[in-house]
């Protein structure tokens, strides 16, 4: 079935109480961590985790939150901008599968090779063919490390409405703690909203490790739906302790 956005809510369900979500999100976050040391002393099990959408849609917030208790020893987050000139000189994925994760680790990608056919779709660095073509090389990249090296995939689209970002647009513009945050460019972009919405159902439809579309219009409901989901896929691993190293 086509995954079209509009179908989608950017909002929490009715009837839910933002403190009680709140304990329920410290008690999800709390179980990530224990996993998460199990995956590490496992090391049969990579964990790559994306966060992909338009801007102000939580990715940095996310990020903190949901893996506030895992151990910076084994979990890794970058952030992809603009390539450099040395990414620029290989394929466009060059950059992107030496930061995959190694077996033990979650690596958490704020954007990732997706940008590379959204922003070059839309401004029209590339054209279709071309989009096609990453596509393709795509699906194949992460088809590879999925098998080859056991890496669980979760790919969340941060799904914002355009009012709630114009909101937290405004709130870098205006609130000093803020200013940090504040790109002109970001208001550039929000006014191709509809090439941007077209661009994302396209990867969305074409994907073929499915998209979590996870509700951003609220943090507290966003933090809770993403690590419900990021639990629920790591309890699937049947991660345990291994036994005691008799090696010397």
């Amino acid at each position: 079935m086509k995954i079209n956005l509009e179908d989608f809510p950017t909002f929490h369900p009715a009837g839910l109480k933002k403190k009680k979500i709140q304990k329920e999100t410290a008690k999800l976050t709390e179980e990530i961590g224990k996993l998460q040391h199990l995956l590490y002393a496992d090391k049969r099990y990579a964990v790559l985790v994306i966060f992909q959408g338009m801007d102000a849609s939580g990715k940095d917030g996310t990020t903190r939150e949901v893996f506030q208790q895992c151990s910076p020893m084994a979990t890794w987050a970058y952030g992809f901008q603009k390539p450099s000139q040395e990414e620029l000189n290989h394929d466009f994925l060059w950059r992107v599968h030496r930061l995959a994760p190694k077996k033990g680790r979650i690596h958490i990608f704020n954007r990732s090779h997706y940008e590379d056919i959204l922003i070059q779709r839309v401004e029209k660095w590339i054209d279709m063919e071309r989009v096609h073509m990453r596509m393709r090389a795509i699906n194949e990249f992460e088809k590879l490390i999925k098998e080859d090296n056991h890496t669980l995939i979760l790919k969340f689209y941060m799904h914002i409405s355009p009012e709630r970002q114009l909101e937290k647009l405004k709130e870098r513009r205006e609130d000093p703690e803020k200013h940090w945050k504040h790109n002109d460019k970001d208001w550039s972009i929000r006014e191709k909203w509809e090439e941007y919405m077209e661009a994302y159902e396209y990867i969305l439809n074409q994907s073929e490790i499915p998209w979590i579309i996870a509700p951003c219009d609220q943090r507290w409901y966003r933090n809770y739906f993403v690590a419900e989901k990021v639990l629920e896929a790591m309890k699937s691993l049947d991660l345990k302790l291994p036994p005691i190293n008799t090696r010397f």
